[in-house]
C-alpha cells in the first residue's frame, strides 16, 4: 500500500473508514477525521488548510468524512454542525473542534501531535 502520510483521505464507505481507523489505532496514531459537507461553505473555507496541516503533520492520520455520504459516521460521532472536527487516538475522541476556526484547529493540532510524537531514540 502507498504511503498515506501527508494527504487528506477521503473515505467514502463506512467499510473504507473502519478500515482507516483500525490501521491508525494499531499503529498508534492520532487520528483527525474533518466531518464536512459539500453544501457547507465554512467547510469548502477550510477545507484547503485542512490540506496543508496534512502535509505539515504525517504524524497523524488525516480523514474526510462527508455527513451526507456516511450519516452512520456522523451519528457514531454526534456529529451536528459542519465543520466539526474530531481527534481520536486509541479508538477514543480527545478532542473536538466545531466550526471552521483555523487558529483553534491548528492549536489543537499542534497540541496532539506533539504528544503523539514518540521520544527519540538515542
Amino acid at each position: 500500500m502507498a504511503s498515506e502520510e501527508g494527504v487528506v483521505i477521503a473515505c467514502h464507505t463506512k467499510a473504507d473508514f473502519d478500515a482507516h481507523m483500525a490501521k491508525a489505532k494499531e499503529a498508534g496514531k492520532l487520528v483527525i477525521i474533518d466531518f464536512t459537507a459539500s453544501w457547507c461553505g465554512p467547510c469548502r473555507f477550510i477545507a484547503p488548510l485542512f490540506v496543508e496541516h496534512a502535509k505539515k503533520f504525517t504524524q497523524a492520520v488525516f480523514l474526510k468524512v462527508d455527513v451526507d455520504e456516511l450519516k452512520e459516521v456522523a451519528a457514531a460521532y454526534d456529529v451536528e454542525a459542519m465543520p466539526t472536527f474530531h481527534f481520536v487516538k486509541n479508538g477514543v475522541t480527545v478532542e473536538t473542534v466545531v466550526g471552521a476556526r483555523k487558529e483553534n484547529l491548528l492549536a489543537q493540532i499542534e497540541k496532539h501531535c506533539a504528544a503523539a510524537v514518540p521520544a527519540a531514540s538515542a
